[in-house]
């Protein structure tokens, strides 16, 4: 396995990420790009490996894997806006899309809850896009009140430019835009799996099953038992991912 760092410029902003690349000749190979949700500010598990760790079991199952940071998170630039989360995808998409590793045939997300939603509402017009796996997706955020998380966000360091949001209406407008509940139609016929804890403390249950209403076929619901959340943490749910991307990869 190889991996490589890499920078996309969006909005004038660095959008850091890395390519994990199998390493062996049977290039090009089918490539999932991941995108994590809104970070919560709590400290990191110890043990827990992140997104490298999770990009590494897949990557060892044959593909090649992109992680990156969406702004305002990681070391990539900028302030936290959802609505740009979905100009940063696009400009991932189009790296990926020039990589001689990536098949382009085969290119899928793996979005977790933000990441989820901002992989629903970018594929539904980017055809680039062969498949999406959206694990504990919002239906929409009308169950969040953007302004009230505002000082959160800026106390877990989301927020760099002390006087940023210039517009609080205008940033939460942004941020209730990123609705996938009104795209998830729009991903068919491609096909889309929804992975949902049935004890998930932030985003209920019952999304899911507005996602899935709404969706065309293919499609397939997994609810996992007692799960929360975190389903990057799950093992069940991860098992489920990484046997749906071979089925898909092999099809």
């Amino acid at each position: 396995m190889i991996n490589r760092e890499v920078v996309v410029r969006v909005d004038n902003i660095d959008i850091t990420g890395r390519l994990y690349l199998p390493g062996n000749k049977r290039t090009p190979y089918p490539t999932v790009c991941i995108c994590h949700g809104i970070p919560s500010g709590n400290s990191p598990d110890p043990g827990d490996g992140g997104y490298p760790l999770l990009a590494e079991k897949i990557c060892k199952r044959g593909f090649a894997v992109f992680i990156f940071n969406f702004r305002g998170t990681g070391n990539s630039g900028g302030n936290l806006e959802l609505y740009g989360w979905t100009r940063d995808l696009k400009v991932v998409i189009d790296y990926l899309y020039g990589c001689t590793e990536v098949d382009r045939a085969r290119l899928a997300l793996l979005g977790f809850s933000g990441g989820a939603a901002v992989s629903v509402c970018v594929a539904s017009a980017d055809k680039r896009v062969s498949a999406v796996i959206a694990c504990a997706c919002p239906a929409e955020f009308g169950f969040v009140d953007p302004t009230s998380i505002i000082e959160r966000f800026r106390s877990i360091g989301v927020f760099r430019d002390k006087d940023f949001p210039g517009s609080v209406e205008e940033w939460a407008e942004n941020f209730r835009k990123v609705s996938p509940i009104d795209y998830v139609s729009g991903i068919a016929p491609r096909p889309l799996l929804l992975v949902h804890g049935d004890a998930d403390e932030t985003v209920d249950i019952s999304h899911a099953y507005r996602l899935y209403d709404k969706a065309g076929e293919p499609r397939e619901i997994i609810v996992i038992p007692g799960a929360g959340h975190k389903l990057r943490r799950n093992d069940t749910a991860m098992g489920i991912v990484f046997d749906w991307l071979e089925s898909w990869s092999s099809a």
